[in-house]
């Protein structure tokens, strides 16, 4: 089944329970800005990507009838948090600043936080290195608080709205480096637009900062709500379904440990 972006995109699942018929209406917010591999809209204006296909594979799982809902990445919490959607997918990890404001699920994937830059400079991901570079970062990320935290002493950081435009003023020469999720990023590279780059290495992870994992985000006290998501994620990861989806899209396990 593929989900639409018409405005707002339904995606119905039918599944029973004990004999009955089980569904809940649930508005999945995804970030507006594409971020491939993971969700961004196709020639036809369809949303496709691994965590599209995982969306759709956790409410069937889960028994929910799934509405596939774009909101701007800067915006995505507080329309959770004022009852516009009711679940955040957007590829967004367990913070312990986020898990102030809302709950999240159980992980569904973990990564680590990369440093790209063109093939040619000697940088790395060290403080030192990137002392007196110009670092691109998507603003309202985890990649901003700590390239802020790690790099903003000796570093001029510059925000930017989206990954893809961080990407291209890299491929410019406007920026010297970014840094960013590592599967994103290795998709990138592996572009004919990012050709002139690479993945120069992990940063020094920091929990409190780089987070615990990628987790549904829901309401505080939504746990009827986080349980379901629990539940389709611990199913489609038994039967089989996560792996099936993981390997169309990456040849490496992107599981959080």
């Amino acid at each position: 089944m593929t989900l639409t972006r018409n405005l707002i995109a339904t995606a119905l699942f039918t599944a029973f329970a004990s004999g009955s018929v089980m569904a809940q209406d649930v508005r999945i917010g995804i970030a507006s800005e594409p971020y491939p591999p993971f969700a961004s809209p196709d020639a036809s204006g369809n949303w496709v990507g691994w965590e599209v296909e995982i969306i759709d594979a956790v409410c069937t799982a889960a028994n929910l009838d799934c509405v596939l809902t774009p909101v701007a990445w800067d915006g995505i919490i507080p329309s959770l948090t004022g009852q516009q959607i009711d679940a955040i997918m957007a590829s967004m990890s367990i913070t312990e600043e986020r898990q102030k404001t809302i709950d999240f699920s159980n992980p569904y994937y973990n990564t680590p936080a990369v440093i790209v830059a063109d093939k040619s400079a000697e940088i790395d991901a060290t403080p030192q290195s990137l002392a007196g570079k110009i670092i691109g970062i998507q603003g309202s990320t985890i990649h901003q608080a700590y390239a802020d935290t790690y790099f903003g002493d000796a570093a001029e950081i510059r925000v930017y709205q989206t990954q893809d435009e961080a990407n291209q003023d890299l491929v410019s020469g406007r920026i010297d480096a970014t840094q960013a999720d590592s599967i994103a990023m290795a998709d990138f590279v592996a572009s004919d637009a990012g050709s002139c780059c690479e993945i120069k290495g992990n940063v020094a992870n920091d929990e409190a900062i780089l987070g615990q994992g990628v987790g549904a985000g829901v309401r505080k006290g939504d746990d009827a709500l986080r349980d379901q998501i629990n539940a389709g994620i611990a199913e489609i990861l038994e039967n089989g379904v996560y792996d099936e989806i993981t390997a169309r899209y990456f040849n490496t396990s992107i599981m959080a440990e």
